[in-house]
């Protein structure tokens, strides 16, 4: 199962405020007047359906002015509240930071949106002013003293008040969040840790920012086709540079690249394996210093709020909630991973000699290798199952059918709603009974302006509070096809897509009054599960006949490459989970330090760390190195990448209860949708999950399904 990247916005997006500001210097925050921002497209409401964003009337300059003014129309709003001399009530305490929080919602969303999936130059730089401007907002409402005391007394009375269902959790989430925050430091400590937030915030953007140009200028650039032997025409046209006669090879963002299970040279599949790898290691787009200094941060600030470590501060909220349950979990995955590498690093260097050669299998071989003994011992290759996966045969036919299979939901293509490139499309959903349900868009195809991965957000929250209904997005990084040529998809490239809008379906049915719990506001090692289990109907017989479909002679695909897809499945298992897992050891290891000395070497400790786990395996690097670890490092996933491996645990289990009760149907989905999906973080992670499958977790169903055991 590969595992996607997903960008969430979080509780609330925050920035800096100085009230005082009315310099003409336009990196300063400025204050402005309504009648200042009424021609503002992204603070005044747009009249689309949804109140989705009005692509067609938002500029560029229209950004610092509109992130300024909701900054400012928020911190107003919080010291109202804040300052309020009537008694603290749920009324006039939580639900005013509901809305307060609206605009500056509104506003950010768009702006994210925009910086990770079309990003300029004026982005950019209007990105690196903000990261700390965000932070030290956060902190103006996180470490406020008057309004944590409301926030406490409500907290310590709950009962008296009465609070129960999402009124209750809608408390305590908030006591939570200003308690892990630091609001019961000192007023010094207080002002230290405004400083290292400021500080981590910039670095982590420096960090985005770094790794966006380092994969824009680490292309690897061919000049003769004989260089791309293995590659199908299509595919050689789609990297031909225009005007040129050169061929432009994309990195993406992980490790292993994908051609290179196609490129018959080696010496190409090296030289493109090794810009990759050296992407962001010195030269001018090294992080070396910025991790360096990250961590070093991200201690400090640890200690400060009374922890050891970064990792036992940040899992305090989680499902696992301490480090213990973490390293444990990886201590039953490591021993049958490595073992399951070993076997499978045997056939492949059997399969190299048996060709005459006498090299020794390197990173660069590997899934070469392993797709020639996959085609030979399978008779399955990659070749023959791209022409039946068409891009949007495999969303509209696929990924829709299953939804509208299991929770009766339909999808209706829009083309008259604005977008921000003209490669994204956009589609309606409607409910059972035909009640509007949201917005849909999808941008699938790789560009410079956007960074790696995959991920789903939201233009709009749900919120019953607000009389919003979600508006969402999915972002990919499929290769372009050449102009009229098909956009034919690898399988894993298929799972994707149902990955990502399984968290979309997260998003759409959120059913909350507060826009803070809703949808996939959820802990990092619960957010995966609903994108995880719905790659469980990628394979399902009904859906795959009705989605594959060859593109040039129209026919459904054949059992006998469906029964290849699946006796495949377990193949190569120990390479696609050992990469992820060392990847997911490194980002505990780095966040388990309790200080690093001056002179602190990333690389070095990245692989003595990995060593002593048994993890640093030659020929199966990390699918991330530390020094592109976007999640990590740049992202939100410190110390909790492991969720993907967790929430996979979740997620197989979710796909064996679906087995038990029918499958594909609308009961089941219905169930799912109720217990799961539609709860957002109302619920008690452990006790829901449970209470919906009948039983605990068990690591046995991720080795039973590698065929670890």
């Amino acid at each position: 199962m590969k595992l996607k990247q997903i960008a969430l916005m979080g509780l609330v997006v925050f920035a800096l405020w100085n009230c005082n500001s009315k310099t003409t210097d336009s990196s300063a925050t400025k204050t402005y007047t309504a009648e200042e921002m009424k021609d503002n497209p992204l603070v005044q409401e747009s009249s689309l359906p949804y109140s989705a964003p009005d692509f067609s009337k938002i500029k560029d300059e229209h950004f610092r002015p509109a992130l300024d003014y909701a900054i400012q129309v928020e911190r107003e709003a919080i010291e109202q509240i804040a300052n309020n001399p009537e008694e603290p009530t749920f009324e006039n305490t939580l639900v005013e930071m509901e809305k307060a929080n609206e605009l500056l919602s509104r506003v950010s969303r768009v702006f994210y949106a925009l910086t990770g999936a079309h990003t300029n130059d004026h982005l950019k730089e209007l990105q690196a002013e903000m990261a700390p401007k965000f932070a030290a907002h956060r902190d103006f409402i996180l470490l406020n003293e008057n309004l944590f005391q409301r926030i406490k007394t409500i907290y310590d009375q709950r009962e008296e008040f009465g609070l129960e269902g999402e009124d209750l959790k809608l408390v305590e989430v908030r006591y939570q969040n200003f308690i892990k925050a630091g609001a019961n430091l000192s007023t010094e400590d207080k002002e230290t840790l405004k400083e290292i937030n400021a500080n981590l915030a910039s670095l982590e953007n420096e960090f985005g920012q770094t790794l966006l140009e380092a994969g824009n200028n680490s292309a690897f650039i061919v000049r003769d086709t004989t260089m791309l032997k293995g590659l199908t025409a299509n595919e050689i046209n789609s990297l031909k540079v225009e005007g040129k006669s050169e061929w432009k090879i994309p990195i993406h963002n992980t490790t292993q690249q994908p051609l290179t299970q196609s490129l018959e040279n080696r010496q190409t599949r090296e030289n493109l394996f090794n810009k990759a790898w050296s992407r962001t290691d010195g030269g001018n787009y090294s992080t070396l210093d910025i991790i360096n200094q990250i961590v070093k941060l991200r201690i400090e600030k640890a200690n400060l709020l009374g922890y050891p470590t970064y990792a036992s501060w940040n899992l305090q909220d989680t499902m696992v909630k301490n480090t213990e349950t973490v390293d444990d979990f990886f201590a039953e995955l490591i021993p049958p991973t490595v073992k399951a590498i070993a076997k499978e690093a045997e056939v492949l260097q059997n399969k190299i000699q048996s060709e005459g050669n006498d090299f020794e299998l390197k990173p660069w071989d590997w899934t070469y290798y392993a797709e020639q003994v996959r085609k030979e011992k399978y008779d399955l290759d990659e070749g023959q199952l791209k022409p039946y996966f068409e891009l949007k045969n495999v969303l509209e036919k696929g990924v829709f059918y299953s939804a509208t299979k299991l929770f009766g939901i339909t999808f209706k293509e829009r083309t008259d709603i604005p977008t921000y490139h003209p490669d994204v499309l956009v589609y309606e959903l409607f409910e059972e009974d035909g009640t509007p349900l949201g917005l849909f868009y999808g941008d699938f195809f790789k560009r410079e302006s956007k960074r790696g991965g995959a991920w789903m957000s939201n233009f709009v929250n749900q919120s019953h509070l607000l009389d919003k209904k979600p508006v969402i997005y999915n972002v990919c990084n499929y290769t372009k096809p050449a102009p009229g040529e098909p956009a034919l998809l690898t399988y894993d490239e298929v799972e994707t897509l149902f990955h990502e809008f399984g968290h979309s379906l997260h998003g759409f049915f959120a059913n909350q009054n507060y826009p803070s719990l809703s949808g996939t506001a959820v802990a990092r090692d619960f957010v995966e599960l609903p994108s995880q289990a719905n790659e469980h109907w990628v394979l399902h017989p009904e859906v795959l006949k009705n989605y594959a479909i060859h593109y040039e002679i129209g026919e459904q695909i054949p059992q006998e490459l469906i029964d290849k897809i699946k006796n495949a499945s377990q193949f190569n298992q120990g390479f696609a989970f050992g990469e992820v897992l060392a990847a997911a050891v490194m980002d505990f290891n780095f966040h388990k330090l309790g200080m690093i000395e001056k002179g602190f070497n990333v690389n070095n400790f990245e692989r003595e760390s990995l060593m002593e786990d048994n993890l640093w395996v030659e020929n199966v690097p990390p699918r991330y190195r530390a020094t592109y670890f976007n999640h990590v490092f740049g992202g939100g996933y410190a110390a909790s990448y492991y969720a993907y491996l967790w929430t996979e645990m979740l997620a197989l289990d979710t796909g064996k209860w679906f087995d038990e009760n029918g499958g594909l149907n609308r009961q089941a989905g219905q169930r799912y949708r109720d217990m799961i999906l539609s709860q957002g973080n109302t619920l008690e992670y452990k006790e829901a999950y449970k209470e919906f499958r009948g039983s605990e977790p068990s690591v046995s169903a991720i080795l039973e399904s590698k065929g670890f055991n």
